[in-house]
């Protein structure tokens, strides 16, 4: 626990500091946590599989210089995403040896996965009122992370879904929702008395993007535990001690960010 606290200690005002930023900044953080992320990925995955790294590194890359324009345009990322399967497709018929086909598929997953989930980070702070906005990932993800844990620990009784994950409880995963939507709620009270957004409640859009953020955020959670039980490992990575590595930790970022960023791009348009 001790090395548990001391690492966040150490990564919060890092994590503070890039996106209060934001721009620039931001975006060389998220692409290093993707890359980063990216790698331990593959690693995991190459006891029986053989990702091609070169393939996924250097299209992250490529994605995170031109993450604006690949995604504000619908045609351009149809053709960026059309073209990383071809170079894939290639890579197979070339080497055509067994089992390349599973190695090309996981190399595409592996680049969705880190590369494009946790770019919603970048995508959210540089949106319309993203400076406010974004830091409700956080408070999702890591909200509900802490209030499980705690939760579970006091609470906890009933397995939620021990094949994948048998510490987590169906207490710890019902306080960590609330306790995200609290911090949520409160964060969007404070933002209603700065009168930060003028014509949106902003209290009902925290509450409702809390409340979807940090149920999937546990949907983060467990998919990376299934994806570790079917790897046979326990962390991804040890970059971060006590916490494992950069997918460990931002395994329930991966998905809130682009529920955030969804929620507040249509809660936005209706309220």
């Amino acid at each position: 626990m001790k090395t548990r606290i001391i690492s966040a200690l150490v990564a919060l005002p890092l994590l503070i500091i890039f996106v209060v930023l934001g721009g620039l900044p931001l975006k060389i953080g998220v692409t290093l946590v993707a890359l980063i992320g990216l790698f331990e990925f593959y690693k995991a995955f190459s006891g029986f599989i053989k990702p091609v790294h070169f393939i996924g590194f250097i299209a992250a890359i490529i994605y995170m210089i031109f993450i604006e324009k690949i995604i504000y345009t619908a045609s351009l990322l149809n053709v960026v995403v059309a073209l990383f399967m071809l170079i894939i497709l290639i890579y197979v018929v070339l080497t055509h040896e067994s089992g390349n086909t599973m190695d090309g598929i996981v190399t595409f997953f592996g680049f969705f996965y880190v590369c494009f989930l946790i770019s919603h980070v970048y995508l959210t702070r540089q949106y319309t009122h993203g400076n406010a906005f974004v830091w409700l990932i956080f408070f999702s993800a890591f909200g509900c992370d802490v209030g499980a844990y705690f939760t579970g620990m006091a609470f906890g009784k009933h397995k939620l879904i021990p094949q994948l994950s048998p510490k987590k409880t169906v207490e710890g995963s019902i306080g960590g929702i609330v306790v995200a939507v609290a911090i949520c709620v409160i964060y969007g009270v404070i933002l209603e008395a700065k009168n930060e957004l003028v014509g949106v409640d902003t209290v009902l859009l925290c509450f409702i993007t809390g409340l979807i953020g940090s149920v999937f955020s546990q949907i983060g959670d467990l998919a990376a535990s299934a994806m570790k039980r079917y790897v046979g490992i326990k962390d991804f990575g040890k970059i971060m001690p006590g916490h494992g590595g950069v997918l460990d930790r931002f395994d329930s970022v991966l998905f809130t960010a682009p529920v955030v960023y969804y929620s507040m791009f249509y809660l936005i348009t209706v309220m």
